[in-house]
Order: C-alpha cells, then structure tokens, then sequence
C-alpha cells in the first residue's frame, strides 16, 4: 500500500519535529511512509471562517496532491478531519460534483495517526522509551469530532519508563479554537489560564497532545508566566527509544510509573 504523510501546514512552518518524529515512528512499524511535496493548507482556517469556495480550491488541490495514495496519514486531530468533516459541503457550495465524488472517495483513506497506530496497525507498544512524567491534554477536536477517546492514552501508558498523570478537568477546551482565540481574546485567555493552572497541578514536566495547535496555545502561557513545562505532540514521544535516551534539560523518572 502506499502511504503519504499530510503534516499539515501548522507543522511544516513551526513544528518540524513532528513530522520528523511521524516519518521516525511509522518507519520503524514497517510503514514506508511518503511526503508529497506539493502538499498545502487543508483549509480550515478558511472553512471556519465561511470562505467555502477557498476551501474548495484547498479541497482539490488536496484530492490532487493524495488522490493516488491508500492511506493519508495525519499527526493532528483537526486538520485530519476536515476531509471528512468539510471537503463535501465545500464541494456542494460551489456546485461541484466532481470533487465532491473525489472527496467522499479520498475521506476514508484519511487516517489520523494515533488512529492509525490503533486501529488500522493493531498496535499500543509502538517500543518508546520516555523517562519523564507527562500529561495529556485531550485536544477539543480530538474529543468531540474525531472522538479519539481513549486512544492516546493507550499509547502513552505503553510507552516504557513514562510516569504519566491524567490531567484535571481534561476536557475543558484551552481557548485556542482557532480564530476563537483572535475575535475573544479576554475569554480565551481566561480559558487558557485554567488550563495551563490544571497542568501545573499534575507536577509533569511535559504537556502532550495530538494537536500542536493547543499546544502552542498552552505552552505560550506556561512560557509567558515562567513555568518550564516542554510541550510536545504525541508522535514525538512516541517516536524515541532507548538509544535516544532521556530529554536534555527535563528530570527523569525512576522506573516505570503510571498514575
């Protein structure tokens, strides 16, 4: 089977790593995973925003980019969804049956990627090594779109050395939303302050989750307010090993823990 990774856009411009880290993991499960160049947005800013005719361009350009691969892999619960969750109703607003058979064809080859590890490969114990205590917030998409439940979580405790803490009110939403966070600043930044409050209270030295978006969100304001909490998606923990030993910089753990 072919395999692409879509790394979405957010990644590819600041959060290289974890397209790295996708590409390190995949490889190492026996998937030959490959990067079409042409790859571009998938369009949801444009699709949230109302723009559904930008958004079909985004949609072909997407079905052109991926239309002969078998499986689309995705390390974001957001941007994965939306060939799934927007490409036809975008199609349908510009009139275009063409993509919009393209798109209802292209959409179940759409594979976000602890879905993917689960699911599709059957596996937990992808073989990672992470000596640090970590939470995980469980991005908003990723509950109540993607409904990923209890997947990531499977995978971190699986990973060897891990202390992971569940994290407090995990499914209140960090505020970010996207352009949410632009046109109500005062609320999402209250909503944020919880959030970032509640990871300080698991006492973890890394904030995980399959959407570097939140992530970003939540790790500004640990930085902003002086708390050295290293955020990190969920591919890259799961991508180390032994070999790459502990974090530079993060206290390791003793033994295996899971809380």
């Amino acid at each position: 089977m072919r395999t692409a990774l879509f790394v979405t856009c957010l990644n590819d411009t600041l959060f290289p790593r974890t397209g790295q880290a996708a590409v390190k993991l995949l490889r190492r499960l026996g998937v030959e995973v490959e990067f079409p160049a042409a790859q571009s947005c998938c369009g949801q800013m444009h699709y949230n925003t109302g723009y559904r005719a930008e958004t079909a361009k985004l949609a072909r350009h997407f079905v052109e980019v991926f239309g002969d691969y078998d499986r689309i892999i995705v390390p974001s619960a957001s941007c994965g969804g939306m060939p799934s969750e927007a490409y036809a109703i975008a199609a349908e607003s510009v009139g275009d049956d063409g993509l919009l058979r393209d798109v209802r064809s292209i959409a179940p080859r759409v594979h976000e990627l602890t879905s993917f590890l689960t699911d599709t490969l059957g596996v937990e114990d992808v073989g990672a090594y992470f000596p640090h205590r970590v939470t995980y917030h469980p991005t908003c998409h990723s509950l109540r779109a993607s409904a990923l439940g209890d997947r990531p979580y499977r995978l971190l405790r699986a990973v060897r050395g891990i202390d992971f803490v569940e994290l407090p009110a995990q499914e209140e939403c960090c505020g970010f939303g996207g352009t949410f966070s632009v046109k109500n600043g005062a609320v999402s930044g209250a909503m944020n302050g919880d959030k970032a409050r509640h990871v300080l209270e698991t006492g973890a030295h890394v904030l995980a989750a399959v959407d570097n978006s939140c992530l970003m969100n939540i790790g500004g304001r640990l930085a902003k307010d002086g708390h050295p909490v290293r955020t990190m998606h969920l591919v890259e923990i799961l991508a180390r090993t032994e070999e790459d030993g502990p974090l530079d910089g993060v206290p390791v753990t003793e033994g295996e823990k899971v809380r």
